[in-house]
């Protein structure tokens, strides 16, 4: 790494931590030539995930619109914040996880029904009441049922 100071092109790391607030490493770097001291930080270089819309529109994935929807369907139920916000966050670990650059709305809808119904069956029923679009009752009462 360059120095910042007198611009020699070697330095050695004196002390490196990682930081939990923004998952990064933060190093003291010391210029072989100079002597003098400065911090870099390293952050993991993500890559962006793309969420295909039903009408075909591409958006940047945002776990918050994840969180919205779950708090919706959770309305009045016995759903902490915290175990929706898990759900979310175990949705993006999978995602980042899998290295998927582009997903359909719908995968994502299924992933949260997957992990919504062990917490609560009225608010799985919620999510899926709005996330699956039922067009009647009777195809309503058909999901009900496979339940």
């Amino acid at each position: 790494m360059k120095c910042i100071y007198c611009g020699y092109e070697d330095s050695k790391v004196v002390d490196s931590r990682s930081t939990v607030e923004t998952n990064s490493i933060r190093r003291r770097r010391e210029c072989l030539n100079c002597g003098k001291r400065w911090t870099t930080y390293e952050n993991v270089e993500s890559v962006p995930i793309l969420v295909i819309k039903k009408n075909g529109s591409i958006q940047p994935f945002d776990k918050n619109k994840i969180i919205n929807g779950i708090i919706k369907a959770c309305e009045k139920r016995p759903v902490t914040l915290s175990q929706i916000e898990g759900i979310a966050d175990d949705i993006e670990k999978e995602l980042t996880d899998r290295m998927v650059k582009e997903i359909n709305s719908i995968s994502i809808g299924d992933m949260v029904m997957e992990r919504l119904k062990p917490f609560d069956d009225v608010a799985y029923i919620r999510f899926a009441s709005v996330y699956r679009q039922f067009t009647d009752l009777e195809n309503f009462k058909n999901f009900i049922s496979e339940i």
